[in-house]
């Protein structure tokens, strides 16, 4: 049941983000931004977790999740470090993901040879 719930949640906020992309004029990236920013909003005002343990990955996988990931780590390294934390909180706490996500990508890149488009 868990991964029905989070197929259906997941879905959920892709479905509201393509209907963001089609009604209106924002461009992608501003859309990508806009849920990060809403992750990390969600994550300080202790909405997120609620919601996360509710949804499971359905909402830990997207965006959201990567911005709320970015809060705790601004968090964590505010308390530790003081202010210095507010600059580096956020690349620790997200460092191993976009590594990963780096390393893969370019693993596929190997695998499938991607073209430019023309």
């Amino acid at each position: 049941m868990d991964y029905v719930k989070a197929f259906l949640i997941g879905g959920l906020i892709c479905a509201l983000v393509q209907i963001l992309m089609e009604k209106t004029k924002m461009m992608p990236g501003r859309i990508m931004v806009l849920l990060v920013c809403t992750g990390a909003v969600l994550g300080a005002v202790g909405a997120y977790e609620p919601f996360r343990k509710f949804a499971g990955a359905g909402a830990s996988v997207p965006l959201l999740g990567f911005g709320n990931v970015l809060w705790k780590g601004v968090k964590e390294a505010v308390d530790a470090d003081g202010f210095l934390g507010i600059f580096k909180g956020g690349f620790q706490a997200s460092a191993v993901g976009i590594s990963a996500a780096l390393v893969f990508g370019y693993l596929a890149s190997l695998i499938f040879q991607p073209k430019m488009k023309k």
